[in-house]
């Protein structure tokens, strides 16, 4: 959703398992590999209305992970990034649902 801040995500091709897509997605938009990262916790999937398309839903399967010495290279999908405080969210202009998908995580 161009323009608007989000976390690393992306869709879910054939029959993956949504965590092998979370690593796959971290590396594609950072490239920080997947021996850098670590799994910390992760929740059941959520539903949010998607604003772009009418009677149309995102599943999202929330992953929290940790990194280790992260050097951001991002790809063609991103312009900017920010590591924040969660308390900070509020200030940005954000894809539908990354507040509540921030806050089951944390």
């Amino acid at each position: 959703m161009k323009g608007l801040w989000a976390g690393i995500s992306g869709i879910i091709e054939g029959s993956e398992e949504p965590l092998y897509r979370a690593k796959k997605e971290i590396n594609e938009e950072t490239r920080i590999s997947e021996t850098q990262i670590s799994l910390l916790k992760s929740v059941p999937h959520m539903r949010t209305d998607s604003p772009q398309y009418a009677d149309h839903e995102w599943i999202i399967y929330p992953f929290l992970f940790s990194v280790r010495e992260p050097v951001i290279r991002l790809n063609w999908e991103n312009s900017d990034y920010r590591w924040v405080y969660p308390e900070e969210i509020s200030k940005f202009e954000t894809v539908p649902g990354l507040d509540k998908v921030l806050s089951s995580l944390l």
